[in-house]
């Protein structure tokens, strides 16, 4: 009996593959919209982001009718409680990453979204009560080992890294939580809702201050600000059109897109230096993402 997809999973499967690499595509070219930014400072940008994702997302519910929807989240008080407690999370990622970004340090950001699936298994382990067949224990012996070997050439711990890897991972551990109840969009748009408060003071205040860069540096610069929101929420879209589509293994798998186009970025675009400690770590991290990937397939075909 032949094992392939029927015509109509196989274009499923086509679809949501093409949603996924979308996803992380936009998510690995990010930077260049932060950097685009300057001088916008992370605080600043983030607080922009947050608001003009509400826009956007606001629009999108309009479009789709789904305010009942939100509404009906935002009544429930667990849920609501959980996405509070994510867009907190989601916030402190954002603010490091565009700060990594700011100050050159892409390449030390990138390095913690490889080392984000480890520490998403490390929080299954703790938090879920999952057990690690022997490639993930392998996997995450050698992430360990990278960030030491990079801890070194740097003369301190990549804390960067650590950031984004536990905010992400904790905020996907809190989406977990959540579970299926909570769509995408709609969940976006709590979060952000969430954030828009303390965005809009923040952002009042330095206005106060004369301190604010939303204007007096052109309409373009503008305009970037302003693509940051439909740039945070188009690839979380794509992504949960993904996800819903394709193996887990294949969404486990392309998710290493994004931190080796911010590699690449920052290395080229932005020109930051690599020592040999940091190529060697580097190196040990890709071992770490191949060993992953093998055993998301074998795990995978065992299913299938």
């Amino acid at each position: 009996m032949s094992q392939n997809p029927a015509p109509d999973d196989a274009a499923i499967r086509r679809a949501g593959l093409i949603n996924g690499l979308g996803a992380y595509l936009l998510w690995g070219v990010m930077p260049l919209v932060f950097a685009a930014a300057a001088p916008t400072g992370a605080l600043e940008l983030v607080s922009h982001r947050v608001i003009w994702s509400l826009v956007f997302c606001a629009g999108l519910l309009a479009f789709t009718g789904g305010f009942v929807r939100t509404w009906q989240i935002m009544r429930s008080p667990r849920t609501f409680g959980l996405l509070v407690l994510a867009s907190v999370l989601i916030a402190i990622n954002w603010t490091t990453f565009i700060y990594g970004v700011e100050t050159n340090q892409l390449v030390e950001i990138s390095l913690g979204y490889y080392l984000n699936p480890l520490i998403s298994i490390g929080l299954g382990v703790i938090f879920l009560g999952e057990k690690l067949r022997p490639l993930q224990w392998t996997a995450v012996g050698f992430g360990l080992l990278a960030v030491i070997i990079v801890g070194i050439g740097l003369g301190r711990m990549p804390y960067l890294s650590f950031i984004v890897a536990l905010s992400f991972g904790l905020y996907g551990l809190v989406k977990n939580k959540v579970g299926g109840r909570v769509g995408a969009l709609e969940g976006m748009t709590v979060e952000s809702l969430v954030l828009t408060v303390p965005s809009a003071i923040y952002l009042l205040f330095i206005a106060s201050q004369g301190l604010q860069t939303f204007s007096g540096f052109g309409g373009w610069h503008v305009a970037v600000i302003i693509i940051t929101g439909p740039a945070t929420a188009i690839p979380l879209i794509l992504f949960s059109a993904a996800a819903r589509r394709i193996p887990l293994s294949w969404v486990g798998m392309l998710q290493y897109i994004t931190p080796t186009i911010q590699f690449i970025l920052g290395i080229t675009v932005l020109g930051e230096a690599m020592s040999t400690p940091r190529w060697i770590g580097f190196f040990i991290i890709w071992i770490a993402v191949i060993l992953l990937c093998t055993d998301l397939v074998r795990a995978s075909r065992r299913r299938f």
